[in-house]
């Protein structure tokens, strides 16, 4: 019994870890889509602004041996991508979504270019010191506990982090206020005199700097390199995050947590049956999560995107 315990206590231990593990790209890059669509614009792009994160990452820390320059930079470069978008869709009206996708295909070029252009090849980048371990010694030995909690990434404290701080400036700022309403009732705003293209800008951006973090995350702080089209589809799962958590920073929190358990499931799976039977139904089995989500999604009833969130703004002309 005691040795059938040990192995449960480890199994859930792994599961909990794991599902920390996937969750953190996905809360951070719902964070920012969070902020794109409460100031009114659609941020289909995540996945592109991911990517470019993760592969800013691991060239910077190539060329510097320093994780945490690259991790800093991962955020600029997931910004600067977010400004295109809101270039297109702000300042120029352009169709959200036509963007969003252009940004998807631009984040992917740019990344699969860098690969060849720094290490020559277009597969997978050389390997790098990725960002060290929060590592809690006293309570190692402790079952379940021990396993889940004993050495995290710091991203994954960060994740928590960054929640409590977007809760706060959503709700409790001027900033936050403003924002928020230039996705509800942005003519409200423009009377008040507050420039809603320069909101709405903003909350784009800040998309991209938080789903760089999160793309930075995947390549810096969960594995330590780079490979082409290393997101695999997260940035659409987090916007399914961001609607299955009602636009709210505590319920992408919850649901980008609930996502990462059952892409959990698949490591469980494999260390209950073992990799050997796991080897021949393996497609299948990394098939499961994205199966669970579009079932998740099937159960949403009440979930209620800002008004104008898509829609282009004209400022009204004052005689």
């Amino acid at each position: 019994m005691q040795g059938a315990d040990a192995i449960t206590f480890a199994l859930i231990g792994w599961l909990i870890r794991a599902t920390l593990q996937m969750a953190t790209p996905l809360v951070l890059a719902a964070l920012g889509g969070m902020f794109s669509e409460r100031s009114g614009v659609v941020n289909i792009g995540l996945e592109g602004m991911m990517l470019v994160g993760a592969f800013s990452a691991v060239a910077v820390t190539y060329f510097t041996d320093n994780p945490w320059f690259g991790f800093a930079i991962a955020i600029l470069a997931g910004g600067a991508l977010a400004a295109v978008h809101a270039i297109v869709c702000v300042k120029f009206k352009g169709n959200h979504i036509v963007s969003g996708t252009g940004i998807i295909l631009l984040g992917a070029g740019i990344t699969t270019l860098g690969l060849e252009l720094v290490w020559g090849i277009k597969g997978r980048s050389d390997e790098v010191f990725g960002l060290p371990n929060v590592v809690i010694p006293q309570i190692q030995g402790i079952p379940i506990i021990g396993t889940a909690f004993g050495s995290l990434s710091p991203v994954i404290y960060l994740m928590f982090i960054m929640t409590v701080v977007c809760w706060y400036v959503l709700y409790r700022t001027p900033f936050g206020l403003r924002l928020r309403a230039a996705g509800e009732d942005p003519s409200t705003l423009d009377t008040a005199g507050v420039n809603v293209e320069w909101y709405r800008a903003i909350g784009v951006i800040l998309s991209g700097c938080l789903a760089g973090m999160g793309g930075a995350y995947l390549s810096i702080g969960f594995e330590n390199a780079f490979a082409k089209g290393m997101t695999a589809g997260r940035g659409f799962i987090a916007l399914a995050a961001l609607i299955f958590g009602n636009w709210t920073p505590i319920g992408c929190l919850l649901a980008g947590i609930f996502f990462g358990f059952l892409y959990g499931l698949d490591y469980a799976l494999q260390l209950t049956l073992g990799i050997e039977v796991v080897g021949d139904y393996i497609s299948f089995i990394q098939m499961v999560p994205y199966l669970l989500v579009i079932v998740a999604l099937a159960g949403i009833r009440r979930s209620i995107p800002p008004k104008a969130v898509g829609v282009p703004y004209e400022k009204e002309k004052r005689a």
